[in-house]
């Protein structure tokens, strides 16, 4: 599979390379990525240590972790663009934003996780796309 493997914020401060394409993504419904990011849900792609993932520009590259936990999500101080999520056991395990390749990343979402929260404004849509009712678990 060939993907785009750069990208970056809106205002240049962020960019970042994977030394190869992504082979994983999906959906986001809990209620931290609904406040996140103003929608019903949050798309990335999974990377892991197989994937390497070089920071070509982090200027403005900041991080932030809710108190009650989870992942650290990585977004741009000036711009506001939200880029990644990571372990904050592990950051190998990480993900981006969709949104944040410069091009088509090559890969399609193929789950769903957190879907018990999802928000009643916008349903989850029957896509046929596997469904965790909580998080999904990394392989």
């Amino acid at each position: 599979m060939t993907g785009s493997t750069s990208g970056g914020c809106a205002c240049g401060g962020v960019r970042f390379e994977i030394s190869q394409p992504t082979r994983e993504a999906g959906y986001c419904h809990c209620t931290r990525c609904q406040k996140r990011t103003g929608g019903g849900s949050s798309v990335q792609a999974r990377i892991d240590h197989s994937i390497g993932l070089t920071l070509l520009r982090e200027d403005d590259l900041r991080w932030w972790r809710h108190p009650d936990g989870g992942f650290d999500k990585g977004f741009c101080g000036t711009c506001g663009s939200h880029l990644f999520s990571r372990n904050p056991e592990d950051h190998s395990q990480m993900s981006i934003r969709m949104a944040a390749f410069d091009g088509d990343p090559g890969v399609r979402p193929s789950w769903r996780t957190f879907v018990d929260y999802a928000a009643p404004w916008e349903p989850v849509p029957d896509d046929g796309l596997q469904r965790y009712a909580e998080g999904r678990p990394r392989e």
